[in-house]
Parts: structure tokens; C-alpha cells; sequence
């Protein structure tokens, strides 16, 4: 009797508790605020990292649309020694590869060195397009953690000033500067993380288009070197 006694009053203890101190339940919007103002870079790094990968992959995918019919089109106006006419297909076609042959075509008459090397230097402009503001993601990939890990400090330099202040720990002291501390950090990791990947991706795709380009190029000029061209 007397231990149900005990547990009866332990349980209606907890239920008091629970209706004095309610849950305060926070969205994430509140719960990044709590991340003190190292959350500001985070999420203009965050910001300029959406805007640079999709302004960079909108402009690396329409730079490597399909150009077998480009070069299937130069090589037959070739053949048939209509050379402007291969010159004016290639100034239409708005690619890469197009303005690669269009110069290797107006130095059709001088050595094949010649006509290689104009190919070449066109093709690491259009490689350094391509790659323009990619090197950004990965510098966003690098400094958003260790922005993480700044207010990871701060927090712990909070938690201590706070402590030596009032003199005692207290649980909610020291809670305040966890907040700082894992939300800034984690935060920091998964920006660092997810520029990364897009980093990455925009590499990759433009690695892609460099193999293609470098394939067409040497297609071409084994053609210009055909016997009786």
C-alpha cells in the first residue's frame, strides 16, 4: 500500500512539472537564429553557393548539347570543297566546338601546326568560360566550416564568461553557449559539404566537355589531313 502510495505521488509529481514547464517547441528559422551572428556569412556563403552552381550548370549544360550533327554537317561542306558554307555552320552554332572549328577553318591554307594551335588556344578560352566562379565553390567549401568552428569558440568563450560572472554553473548558462556551438558548427559542415559536391559536379561536367571537345578537334583535323582533300 504504502509503495503504491509512493509511486501515485512520484507520478502525479511528473504531470505538475509537465503543466508548470511546457515544451517550447522551436522552428528552424528560430532555432539557426540561436546561432549568434556567425550565422550571417554562413548564409550569405550558403546564398552566393545556390546562385554560382546554378548560373554555372544552366551554362555548362547548354554548352555541351550534342554536336555530332555540327560535325557531320562541316565535314560534308568539306568534302564537297564548300568551304564557307562550313565556316557559316559553324558561326550559327553558338557552342564551343563550333567557334573551335570556325577558327581552325579560317586558317585552312597554312600548316596543320598552325590550324591545331588556333583550335587549341580557342578551346582554353572557352575551358576558362566554363570554368568561371567554379574555384568560388570550393573556397565556400573550405571556409564555411572553419566560419563553424569560429562560433564554435565563441560559444565556449560565452559559456566560461558567463560561468565566471554569476560564479556558479547553471545548467541553463551553459546551454546558451551549446546553442552557439553545435548550431554554427554543424551548420558551417553542411554548407562546406554541399559546396563541395557542387564543386564537384560542375567539374566533372566540365571535364566531359573538355574529353568531347579534345575528340572533335582531332576528328577534324584528321580530316583536313585526308589525302586529295
Amino acid at each position: 500500500m504504502f509503495l503504491q502510495d509512493t509511486v501515485d505521488t512520484f507520478s502525479n509529481t511528473i504531470q505538475a512539472m509537465q503543466q508548470e514547464a511546457p515544451q517550447q517547441e522551436l522552428s528552424l528559422f528560430e532555432l539557426l537564429t540561436k546561432g549568434g551572428w556567425v550565422m550571417i556569412p554562413l548564409a550569405i556563403l550558403a546564398l552566393l553557393g545556390l546562385v554560382i552552381f546554378f548560373e554555372r550548370y544552366l551554362t555548362i549544360k547548354k554548352a555541351s548539347k550534342d554536336d555530332s550533327q555540327l560535325l557531320l554537317q562541316v565535314k560534308s561542306s568539306i568534302k564537297t570543297g564548300n568551304l564557307d558554307s562550313a565556316i557559316a555552320i559553324c558561326k550559327s552554332n553558338n557552342t564551343p566546338l563550333g567557334r573551335m572549328l570556325q577558327k581552325g577553318l579560317l586558317r585552312v591554307g597554312r600548316p596543320i601546326k598552325d590550324i591545331e594551335g588556333a583550335i587549341e588556344n580557342v578551346g582554353k578560352l572557352e575551358v576558362s568560360k566554363l570554368e568561371k566562379n567554379v574555384g568560388i565553390l570550393g573556397i565556400i567549401a573550405g571556409i564555411a566550416p572553419m566560419l563553424g568552428f569560429v562560433g564554435t569558440i565563441i560559444g565556449v568563450i560565452t559559456i566560461f564568461h558567463d560561468v565566471s560572472v554569476k560564479g556558479i554553473i547553471e545548467i541553463g548558462t551553459i546551454s546558451g553557449g551549446l546553442y552557439v556551438k553545435m548550431i554554427s558548427s554543424a551548420t558551417g559542415l553542411i554548407i562546406g559539404i554541399v559546396a563541395y559536391i557542387f564543386y564537384n559536379i560542375l567539374n566533372m561536367m566540365i571535364d566531359k566537355i573538355i574529353l568531347q571537345m579534345e575528340t572533335d578537334s582531332i576528328e577534324f583535323i584528321d580530316l583536313l589531313e585526308e589525302p586529295g582533300r
